[in-house]
């Protein structure tokens, strides 16, 4: 349904896609799993003929983007990270306004966008101005507005990201039902429990490159059996102290307070570790050992974790 070979992206000297290669089959939801900055919209913007890609290719059914654009447009859902709706109008107007813009029309139209107000569970609202919405409501009609004209493929950029947790529950539940009517979906995101619940394949991107990709169980398989060790300070903690925590673990990371290592034995070193940081004069305010996943890989292969 999409293939993408070789893609890059530049803004003037900056680069934010690099040879970037991945596909997503007929019915497949394919994760794109990165940090903010990551180049996940930037991929975005290009798959939906919003910017012309400066190297390599993409197809969309078989229609190249930049020579196909029209029937390229007729087969692709966009949901934007950023709202795009007319507050003034209510949420059925909406729909039927974006549904008009893909020629659709007449009763089939009105009956579409009931469709679409019952699947996002705000039917009883429809005659309300977007306006009066919350955040989770509006990205909920921001999702409805993708899918008026039946597209074979929608992507949905970031569709979670500030709402309530009702709403995001909605949305992962809808994704999960559209795919099981036999949409495709692009699903961006740096949450990574959201990649693990909904995603068939995962390509994790940082620094618009594809650093690793597979199903859950393969980049799992990345972080071998290393597994986090996550520590809130009380106090940031001086220069040095990384290198002193070096011995315990395959990789450690600070941000803040906040210190993660991977470790092989995590119950092992942990009091080795808590010593250490007690000569340091560093007290800790919590502590967690996660189960291993993909905050382990991104880890792994980044020296970071995977957030805001």
């Amino acid at each position: 349904m999409l293939e993408v070979k070789g893609l890059q992206k530049r803004y003037g000297s900056y680069v934010a896609v690099e040879d970037v290669s991945f596909s997503v089959a007929s019915g497949e939801v394919y994760g794109l799993l990165g940090p903010n900055g990551a180049g996940k919209s930037s991929t975005i913007k290009v798959l939906s003929c919003l910017a012309k890609p400066d190297a390599g290719s993409v197809t969309i059914d078989g229609f190249d983007i930049v020579k196909d654009v029209g029937q390229v447009k007729n087969r692709i859902g966009i949901v934007p990270q950023d709202i795009a709706l007319y507050e003034d109008f209510s949420a059925r107007e909406n729909l039927l306004f974006f549904g008009r813009l893909y020629g659709l029309g007449g009763k089939s139209l009105r009956i579409r966008a009931d469709e679409l107000l019952e699947d996002v569970g705000l039917l009883d609202r429809a005659r309300d101005k977007v306006g009066t919405f919350s955040g989770g409501m509006k990205r909920r009609i921001n999702i409805a507005a993708g899918l008026m004209h039946n597209p074979k493929i929608v992507y949905l950029d970031e569709p979670t990201v500030g709402i309530d947790p009702q709403s995001r529950r909605l949305i992962l539940d809808l994704v999960k039902k559209l795919n099981a009517d036999g949409l495709s979906v692009l699903y961006t995101t740096h949450y990574m429990e959201e990649a693990e619940e909904l995603c068939n394949r995962i390509g994790v991107i940082d620094h618009g490159k594809i650093i690793a990709e597979g199903t859950l169980p393969e980049l799992r398989a990345i972080a071998g059996e290393l597994t986090p060790i996550h520590i809130a300070l009380r106090d940031a903690p001086k220069a040095g102290t990384i290198r002193e925590l070096e011995p315990f673990a395959q990789t450690v990371s600070l941000e803040g307070t906040d210190l993660t290592l991977l470790c092989r034995e995590p119950r092992e070193v942990l009091p080795q570790i808590l010593t250490k940081l007690s000569s340091l004069g560093l007290s800790v305010h919590h502590l967690e050992i996660e189960e291993p996943g993909l905050e382990t890989v991104f880890l792994k292969l980044t020296g970071r974790r995977l957030r805001d």
